[in-house]
């Protein structure tokens, strides 16, 4: 005998429990360090948090039995705020490296690209943008 049910009776029968609630949720695990919230994911050992500073998530630290450590360096932090401070002058130092080595793009880059993708500078960009005409053949 075949039966059928559908996917909402599937669902039904799963847990409706979240998983990773935000920090200002009142079932989260939270500790609260300086300017920074860690909101526990999961795990026993290591425990897993999540870091968030201003409402935005800037990456994951591990609680081990003996020590702390983040998702980016190799290091063992006897403290949690080490951990998180480390993991936070990582991720600035990326992001402004990652800024400084971006390069925008020409404006005859800038012609290739969809009129949708175009920011509102690069049109800017385009507006006075005047080709120059050296290599042009009249035919």
């Amino acid at each position: 005998m075949i039966t059928t049910f559908s996917f909402q009776e599937a669902q039904l029968d799963e847990p409706t429990e979240k998983i990773l609630l935000p920090p200002t949720d009142p079932n989260a695990e939270v500790i609260e360090i300086s300017s920074y919230k860690l909101v526990y994911v999961g795990g026993a050992c290591p425990r897993t948090y999540r870091v968030y500073t201003d409402n935005s998530m800037i990456g994951v630290i591990f609680q081990h039995i003996t020590h702390w450590s983040n998702a980016v360096d190799k290091i063992r932090y006897a403290e949690p705020v080490d951990a998180v401070v480390g993991l936070d002058q990582f991720m600035k130092v990326a992001r402004v490296s990652t800024t400084a080595t971006e390069q925008s793009p020409t404006e005859e880059e800038l012609l290739d690209k969809e009129f949708d993708a175009l920011t509102i500078d690069e049109w800017e960009r385009l507006k006075r943008y005047v080709p120059q005409a050296k290599h042009l053949v009249a035919v």
